[in-house]
Formats: structure tokens, sequence, C-alpha cells
């Protein structure tokens, strides 16, 4: 091992400070007190705010081996680390506690590092880094996408942005729902009261159009049962015989059995919905890379349970029915083939599994679904296992919690959703007037206010919701997510195009930094809370965790404008302290910006 002393300044300097600082501490330990210790030994803290210092190295670990008190421990340690490490300006010692000052060469040095690395605290792909596929969307071909898939595609593709930071190779997927009884009853619908209506003739985008007969088929399904209930039949045996649910019924086995008049209305419709689909992705700003149909799988799915009944991992009832004994890991049986060979949705997704391991080499297997699925994911894990797929066993359930609103839980069949394409147009449409109220778009053309209500209204939908811990369930507002003060995405956006206006009216930004004699509280504050942007990225891929990178991107926005309140950049008569304020104004834009592209967020250049 190099003794610290041994490195260059400019190596020490390029260094991590905590990294410079914890191997530091481990040769002071040693020479000190002749014993090497581990660097897990070695515990760094930021120091608190009512006492002196940046960093705080906790000497406890310490004791045995220095055989002093902790005081008397701290001190010794304290002074080698000044009288040998270049990044320590002095130290104070609080109890078992040494707090480290942080030189300003070293704070200007790391500030020289993020300036020249525009993806500072992200990691980059290489061909040995390993491949994860991440599954998100899965809507159905009979109705639009919803608040729940937006909070479903915001996270997918977050997810997606967060793992390719972490210097993994990233695919991106989606399962259409494109089959079912539900597919169909919106087929029939269509049949009997659309008149040939299509989205050409309605003006309707082909997700809607196909929605709107998927609860006129509810609405007219449920007077049937209304009328065989008012003539003495039990409920559940009406929902069983009311004539539209029997129609449906055999259409959907027309459609198993490959009629071609039942198959051409299918793609037909299902071709209006995708057009649809594809309009309202764009607008999110989430896209796939490669896109899987359940019409597709199912087949894929009931071959490979075969197999497995084959192989003697699944067995077969007295009613040809198939199962999967799960009572070994603590679960339950679990059908995996219906008694008249109809797959069950754990059969499609078997099957889905098996067609994107021929299509890639996966290493891990990320699935965004909804809380209520947690059941199913547990035992596709185990099945994928027993199947042979290397990543089953590890397979992730990206678990998420409902969005719900002020007025209650959302129905699509009764047509009580919040559609998507809706909410989003209320959000650039409310950004758009709190901002014309505020003033701040008077200088503007039509053409970049409507531009920037699109940025602002979209920023703000998104970290409204990715702000929220995935895991817990959500009470939408969208009165609260477009404010520009507060935890909201406008009033970041709005820091960034602060920024950008000062980097715009200064006279120059430097290319290079010379030291000043001090740094002021704030500055050094700023540059450490930019240095721990790479250890959110990394916490945020190990949790699964937008909300991370979301906390991150407000805690250094707040940290800037404390900064921008106490003190000037563009009239700061000191050359030397404006252009190192100037490089901390880039850098703090430079890593909102990708702090927020992480989100699927973008950040006008004014507003």
């Amino acid at each position: 091992m190099r003794h610290v002393d041994d490195f260059t300044i400019k190596e020490v300097y390029q260094m991590n400070i905590e990294s410079q600082i914890m191997n530091a501490a481990q040769q002071a330990v040693k020479a000190l007190y002749g014993q090497e210790v581990p660097e897990k030994m070695v515990q760094l803290q930021k120091t608190r705010s009512e006492f002196e210092g940046n960093l705080t190295l906790v000497v406890f670990p310490f004791l045995k081996i220095s055989k002093k008190n902790p005081e008397q421990t701290a001190q010794e340690i304290g002074q080698y680390l000044v009288d040998n490490c270049e990044a320590i300006a002095a130290f104070n010692v609080v109890k078992g506690f040494l707090n480290l000052v942080i030189a300003p060469a070293a704070w200007l040095s790391l500030l020289a590092d993020m300036d020249a690395d525009e993806h500072y605290g992200e990691k980059q792909a290489t061909n040995e880094s390993p491949l994860v596929m991440i599954e998100y969307s899965s809507p159905n071909t009979n109705k639009p996408l919803h608040l729940g898939h937006v909070r479903n595609n915001l996270l997918g593709w977050s997810l997606a942005q967060i793992m390719q930071a972490n210097g993994n190779k990233v695919v991106k997927t989606n399962i259409v729902n494109d089959r079912g009884i539900h597919i169909c009853k919106s087929m029939l619908a269509w049949l009997k009261w659309g008149n040939g209506e299509t989205p050409e003739s309605s003006g309707k985008k082909g997700d809607h159009l196909i929605g709107d007969y998927y609860v006129a088929f509810d609405k007219h399904y449920r007077e049937e049962i209304k009328e065989l209930v008012a003539q003495g039949m039990d409920e559940e045996k009406a929902k069983q015989e009311a004539p539209l649910i029997k129609e449906a019924h055999e259409m959907l086995v027309k459609w198993e059995q490959n009629d071609p008049e039942v198959r051409a209305l299918w793609e037909k419709m299902n071709n209006w919905v995708y057009a649809g689909f594809d309009e309202t992705y764009k607008r999110m700003g989430v896209s796939f890379d490669k896109i899987y149909y359940e019409s597709q799988t199912y087949l894929k799915g009931k071959a490979k349970v075969e197999e497995g009944l084959a192989k003697g991992l699944f067995e077969r009832h007295e009613d040809n029915s198939v199962w999967a004994d799960l009572t070994n890991e603590g679960l339950d049986q679990k059908l995996l083939l219906r008694s008249d060979g109809t797959s069950v949705y754990m059969t499609q997704d078997i099957g889905t599994a098996e067609m994107r391991f021929q299509d890639y080499p996966i290493d891990k297997m990320i699935y965004v679904v909804g809380n209520e699925q947690n059941y199913h994911f547990q035992v596709l894990s185990i099945l994928l296992d027993r199947l042979g797929f290397k990543w089953g066993k590890e397979l992730v359930h990206f678990s998420y919690g409902m969005v719900e609103l002020p007025n209650g839980k959302m129905k699509s069949r009764e047509g009580t959703v919040v559609d998507a394409d809706d909410l989003m147009q209320l959000m650039i449409d409310d950004a758009l007037k709190t901002s014309m109220e505020l003033g701040k778009f008077a200088d503007m053309e039509e053409e970049e206010r409507n531009e920037i209500a699109r940025i602002v209204g979209m920023g703000a939908l998104k970290y409204f919701i990715l702000k929220v811990d995935a895991r817990k369930n959500m009470l939408f507002n969208p009165e609260e997510s477009i404010d520009f003060n507060g935890n909201t995405g406008p009033f970041i956006q709005y820091t960034y195009a602060r920024i950008r206006s000062i980097l715009r009216k200064a006279p120059s930004t430097p290319s290079s930094l010379s030291t000043p004699s001090t740094l002021n509280e704030k500055e050094i504050e700023l540059i450490q809370k930019m240095s721990e942007y790479g250890a959110a990225v990394e916490q945020a891929g190990k949790d699964y965790s937008p909300s991370g990178i979301a906390n991150y991107c407000y805690e250094l926005t707040k940290v800037f404008n404390q900064f921008y309140h106490d003190y000037s950049i563009l009239n700061e008569e000191d050359e030397q302290k404006r252009q190192v304020r100037l490089v901390i104004a880039r850098n703090v834009g430079k890593i909102i910006k990708n702090g927020m592209a992480l989100l699927g967020i973008e950040v006008p250049e004014r507003m």
C-alpha cells in the first residue's frame, strides 16, 4: 500500500476528499500506534452544524489500539492529519469526535475536478457492465393510460436512467396486455354501438375511443344484471348469465381459435390504441427499447409449463389443470394452466421471460408493478428459478403504492379515471397560467411561452410523483405541484434558469481556478453538497429510489439559493472570488440538470 505522503499533491487532490482522509487516518493509526486497521473501521460523517469543521472522524473504534482516552486519541490523530495530509487545514476535538477543517485548496481542486467532468458523479457502462432489463407501463389495449400508469411510467423511466448512471447497461421493455376478456368487451361494444366510428371520424385519440366502448360495455352489462336480478335471479349468477358477458366469452373463444373476422377487428382496434399510446408516451417523455405483446407470449408460456411438467417440476391434477406446489417455500399451490388448457397471467409472465431471455443476456430483471402484485412476483421468482433462469431467484419487483385523488380511488370501467392526456394538458395549462400571473413571461414570444409552460408543467407533474417514496400510496394534488417555492419541480427549474441567467450576464467564466485566500462557509457547503451527488446516485441505484435523487436535487437547490441570498456573484469586486463563485454556480446548474434528467425532467434556460 502506498502511504498518503507517497502521493503527489495533484494525485491527492484528484482523489475523493473522503477517500483521501480515510487513507490518511489508516496511516495515522499505523504510525502512531503500530497497527494497521481496515477501511471499514474508519468512520467519516458530515460535521454537525453547531461545530467547526466539514468532516468528522469517529475515533472510538481505535481506543483499544491506542490504549488512551477518546480526547487524547483524537488529538494525536488530528495533529498527524494536519502535519501529513494536505487536505486538512485544522481540527478540533469534541469528546470522541475529531472534527476536520478541509483546506481551501482541496475544495478548489475538487471543484476543478467537477468542472472538468460533464457527468460528474455518474458512471459510464462498459462492455463488461451487467445488463439490467426494466419492465414498466404494461397497459391494457381496452383503455387509455391513466394517472396510475403515469406513476408507473415515470418510475420505470427514472429507474432506467438511475441504473444507467450507476454504470449498468439497460434495456427498457414494455409488455402490452392485448388479449383477454377485457379486450373483447371493448370490441363487442364497438360492434354493437359503434356505427363504424373511427379515430378519424370522431376526432378522438384511438385509445380514448376504445376506452369509451369499454365503459359503454360495462354500462349495458350492469343494466342486464339489474334486469335479471329483478326477475328473481341471484346477482352472482346474473353476472354469468347476462347475454353481453356470454357474447364476450364467445368472442374470446373465437379469438383463441384464430377466427379471421375477430382477429381482423382485434388488429384494427389495437392499432388505433397503439397510435394513441405512442402520442401519450412521447408527451410523457418515456420510450422503450423493446415491446412485447401478451398475444405473442402466452403460447410460449404454455410450452414452458409443459416442459416443466415433463421434468417433474409441476404436477397435473385429475381435471387436467397444471399446478406448481410451493408449500416447501412456505406458499400454497399455484395454478399454471386451467383444466381446458388455457393460460393464466403467471403462464404469460413465464412466456415473456422466455422470450426476453432468448433476446438478451439478462443479468438482472426489474418489474415495475404496483404493490397489489407482491405475491404474484414472489411466486414468479420461484418458478423462474425452478425453470433455470439465472436471474429468476433474484428478480426485483419494484413495488410501488397506488395514486389516490382527493375524492377517492379511480375505476376505469366506470369512467372515473384521471386520464393521462387530460392530466398532462391540465399541468401545462396551469403552468402557463401561473407563470403569466407571476409576470415571468412578459418579454417572451408565444412559442417560447408555450414551450416553457410545457417544460414546467411536465416537470411539476413528474417531480410531485417521483419525490414520494415509491413504496407509499400517494395523494396527487395538481395545485400543490405548480408552485415556484418549496419542494417542487418548478422551484428547482427556476433555480436552474436563474443560474443560466447569471452565467449569460457574466463578462467571462474562468477556464481554470486560482486559489483564493479563503472560501466562505456557504461556498464550502455548496462544493461539499455537490460532491455528494455521486453518493446520491449510487444510493438511489442500490435502493431503486428515484425519490432519493429528487430529494438530493431539492437540497442542493436550497443550499444554492441560501448562498445566492447571502452573497453576490456578479457584483463581487474581488476577481478571484467572483470567478470561483461563477464556477460554483456553473456546476450547481450542471448537477441540477443531470440530476433532474435522471427523473426525466427537463430544465429551461430561462423562466
